[in-house]
Order: C-alpha cells, then structure tokens, then sequence
C-alpha cells in the first residue's frame, strides 16, 4: 500500500489545534506526520505554508510549543520534524537529536541542509536514532542521484519540480524515479504540489506522496472552526489515500 506523509505546520493556531488534528489525520490514513517548525525566511515553501509559519511566529511560537505538541502526537504516530537548518543549528544539533529521541519522533526533513553537510550530522543522527531524510530533484545528475540515495533512510524525498511548494507544476519524473529505484530500495516519496486532484497522477511509480499545501490552506482559513479545519483536512487526507492505492 502507498504511504500519505502529511505536513502540517505546528502550533497554529494553537497547540491542542495541531495536537488533535493530527491524531484525527492519522484515523483518516496519514501515515507520517511532518510536524512543521515555524521559522520566518521557509525559502523551499509557497505563499500557504510561508503565511502559517509568520502566524504561528506572529502567535508567539517557540521551540517549547513544538516540543508540547510533539510530547502528545509522537508517541501515537510515526512523526518527523520539518524545519530550516537556522533553529536546529542555534538550538544545537545533539540538542535537537536528544530531544527527538525522549519524545520519539523518527527523523528530520531540512531542505536547506546540503547534503554534503548533513553527513556531517550522520553519526550524531544515529546515535539518538534519528533518519536525516534525503532529497532527491529533477535537476541533479545520475551521478548525484547514487551519491544521495546511496545511505538514505527511512523514504526519500523526490521533489516533484526545480521550485517552491504548492505550485502545482508538472515534470516528467519517469526517468528521476527508475535511476532512483536502480540505485536504493529506500522507498520513494514524492512532494510539492500534491493534492486530491494530482495525488493519482503524482502516485504513479512511486512508494508514497507528501501533502503540505493542501492541508494547511484549510489551517490558515479563518472563516472555518477549529472542527471545520479538521473535518476538512481529514476528508481531503481519506480521498487522497484511497486514490494513491485504486
């Protein structure tokens, strides 16, 4: 079966928000959560996840709010942290690592880590059992593709297009997707611009899909409820899952 990978940024608007939509995304069929950690300058995300990161920063957000939500929502679902490498690094790396491991999240997603550097985290990684996940794209090289995915944990991530999240465009992947499956059994996940309408599509010879925008526009939607939000999401999250795997 294909897996759903949902993001959602954390803590807005509020830490019980985030904590009881993603226990209601997980009844609904998301099979990882990508807990988004707000930061101001998220350079690989469109308009809708860059405006709920200025809100969930503008709300007052702090690392103690990611570590609360986390605390309540990994212990109950595979969960990885999605954030710029700016809080991790200030943080402190090991720091970071430590904590992840007491509240058992599974792993980073850090698209503007070069993958050159992240091995220099590979060890600190392991030693809190941690998955850095690595990145894949239309753009790199037979030969770049090897060298990323050769010790890739847990899924790589394809990014479906050379741009940000959420906007939708269309590449041809068939070529990217049997180079990467030629040199990794890792499965092969893939984002940006995933949603209902080209979930099926997008599917197609891969292990999985990655869903931001999709669901957080529904977030940042302040005409609907709390419940509406997560009435909304977790449908959109159903259909998904069952066109993935028709």
């Amino acid at each position: 079966m294909k897996k759903l990978v949902g993001y959602i940024t954390a803590s807005y608007p509020e830490n019980s928000f985030t904590v009881d939509l993603a226990l209601s995304m997980k009844e609904a069929g998301v099979d990882t959560l990508e807990l988004g950690i707000p930061f101001s300058d998220p350079v690989a995300d469109g308009p809708v996840i860059e405006k709920a990161n200025l809100l969930a920063l503008k709300n007052g957000f702090s690392l103690e709010d990611l570590f609360d939500v986390s605390s309540k929502i990994a212990p109950q679902m595979d969960t990885l942290w999605m954030g710029y490498l700016n809080p991790f690094f200030h943080y402190g790396m090991e720091k970071f690592f430590k904590k992840a491991k007491e509240f058992n999240i599974q792993g980073e997603i850090i698209p503007d880590l070069p993958f050159g550097e992240a091995q220099k985290y590979k060890e600190l990684a392991k030693k809190y059992e941690q998955s850095i996940i690595s990145f894949v794209a239309p753009t790199h090289s037979k030969e770049r593709i090897e060298k990323v995915v050769k010790d890739s944990e847990k899924f790589i991530y394809m990014v479906a297009y050379a741009g940000i999240t959420g906007s939708g465009k269309n590449e041809d992947l068939s070529n990217i997707i049997k180079t990467v499956k030629q040199y990794s059994n890792t499965p092969l996940y893939i984002g940006f611009g995933v949603d209902e309408k080209s979930c099926k599509e997008k599917a197609v010879g891969v292990d999985g899909v990655i869903v931001g925008s999709a669901f957080v526009k529904h977030i940042i939607d302040d005409s609907l409820s709390n419940n509406e939000k997560i009435d909304k999401i977790t449908k959109i999250a159903k259909e998904i899952k069952e066109k993935i795997n028709e």
